[in-house]
């Protein structure tokens, strides 16, 4: 249910614009507001957006992705031509929000994406035939603005956390609220799924806590956030490429799985820093960004992801 500040504060203001999902009722009750965009800087939040694909496109096989550091395999295949010395008439479909991505694979205009395996489960529960590629290397970390005061897990007691509902966020979200011992229903989940606004929220002050992805996070502890979760040091791995049954033939399965790890050699052995000029184009982060990613940040090859992970998405859906 919506829960109402006094007006002309800063947490009305933030629950007017923002979807508040209440942990008892998030089920069954969303609330959308038009004025995210006035709020937070320029999107369109009504209708699913892509950016358009180039002139003369006519790649027969497209995967969704999103400006995140986990799609730099298919950033360099794509950028580097590596698809087609392969053979392979594979392009990619940037979206800014993974919600657009999931519209995209049901409609089929696109063929799969670089998703999680909690919206990737929920749209296999819904009927779409998907079929597991690759786990990737997506990872979160819940960050909080210094001005929030809040250094500790049990410190988001009645605060509110942006997320995406039904994917590896919320998840991660709950996860976090269990562990730290805090009543569900005392820590406000919202829904802002562009992770550019969900940074830009952190940069103006309007959200207590964010659950961001890479470049995203490092662009947040850049601004001197407080990291109070991180999925990577929790050993949970949320990440995969998913397409659909049918999408390629076993011979292009196998192409594009040594594209896809000639990617990721190549990324491992030049380091990311050689990578600058794909990563500020897909992703918009700034140099100082790029220079500041992780130094232990590496790609690892086609692997199916774990099952323990595919069962954790699973029985959290189920709940």
């Amino acid at each position: 249910m919506a829960v109402w500040a006094k007006k002309g504060t800063k947490e009305a203001v933030i629950r007017e614009n923002f979807v508040i999902l209440h942990p008892v009722m998030r089920k069954t009750i969303f609330c959308f507001f038009a004025t995210v965009a006035a709020a937070c800087g320029p999107q369109t939040a009504q209708e699913p957006q892509q950016e358009p694909q180039d002139a003369g496109d006519t790649a027969a096989v497209r995967i969704a992705v999103t400006p995140t550091l986990d799609c730099m395999p298919l950033f360099v295949a794509a950028d580097r031509h590596l698809f087609e010395r392969a053979g392979l008439s594979i392009g990619i479909t940037p979206f800014q929000a993974q919600m657009d991505q999931d519209t995209a694979v049901m409609a089929g205009s696109v063929a799969g994406a670089m998703t999680d395996l909690v919206r990737a489960e929920r749209l296999k529960s819904q009927g779409v035939g998907l079929r597991y590629a690759t786990a990737t290397e997506a990872s979160w970390q819940l960050l909080t603005s210094r001005t929030a005061r809040v250094k500790q897990p049990h410190q988001l007691n009645d605060k509110m956390v942006a997320m995406t509902r039904f994917s590896a966020t919320h998840l991660l979200c709950d996860l976090m609220v269990d562990s730290s011992r805090l009543p569900s229903e005392h820590v406000f989940r919202i829904q802002v799924n562009d992770v550019a606004v969900r940074l830009n929220m952190l940069q103006v002050g309007n959200m207590d806590a964010l659950l961001l992805p890479e470049p995203q996070a490092t662009a947040a502890r850049n601004m001197k956030a407080y990291v109070l979760y991180d999925s990577r040091k929790a050993d949970v791995r949320l990440g995969v490429l998913a397409l659909r049954e049918g999408a390629l033939d076993s011979a292009q399965w196998k192409t594009l799985q040594q594209v896809y790890d000639e990617a990721c050699d190549s990324l491992n052995e030049r380091g990311l820093a050689a990578y600058a000029d794909v990563i500020r184009e897909r992703t918009g982060v700034a140099r100082r960004t790029i220079d500041s990613l992780p130094a232990d940040y590496r790609f690892a090859h086609w692997a199916q992801p774990r099952e323990a992970d595919i069962e954790r998405a699973r029985k959290w859906l189920k709940k």
